[in-house]
């Protein structure tokens, strides 16, 4: 903004657009008659990432919820335990079990295992881009 007596005249422009986030969250509608639970995955309104908070959403309702959809390495216990999600496998998000799977058919691909399964059916993965 231009002021008395600066040495350099000034225009002043409204911009009509700006940048609103950094793109490592959105927030997303959660459906009628779903249960989301703060910290799993979930795949809503077409983003998958971690959801930073509870909603429970009844007949005729609906809800948001703040989806983590960071390009960034998550541990999580929410896998398909009969599979070996070694380090380097491709992980796919299994829609009707809600849970990571190494099954490509029909399924999101969503990431990378970057250490694999361990005794307590954990693993880390990368989450990739969302595309």
């Amino acid at each position: 903004m231009s002021f008395r007596g600066q040495p350099v005249p000034t225009t002043r422009t409204s911009v009509a657009r700006a940048k609103v986030s950094d793109g490592k969250s959105v927030r997303v509608i959660v459906p009628q008659n779903t249960v989301i639970e703060a910290e799993k995955f979930y795949l809503l309104g077409g983003f998958f990432g971690v959801a930073k908070q509870s909603v429970t959403t009844g007949a005729g309702q609906t809800g948001e919820v703040i989806l983590d959809i960071e390009q960034a390495e998550f541990e999580t216990d929410q896998i398909s335990t009969s599979q070996a999600f070694a380090a380097g496998t491709a992980v796919y998000w299994s829609a009707s079990t809600s849970k990571f799977t190494e099954t490509a058919t029909d399924n999101r691909q969503v990431g990378r295992v970057t250490v694999g399964k361990d005794a307590n059916n954990v693993i880390w993965l990368i989450l990739g881009p969302q595309v």
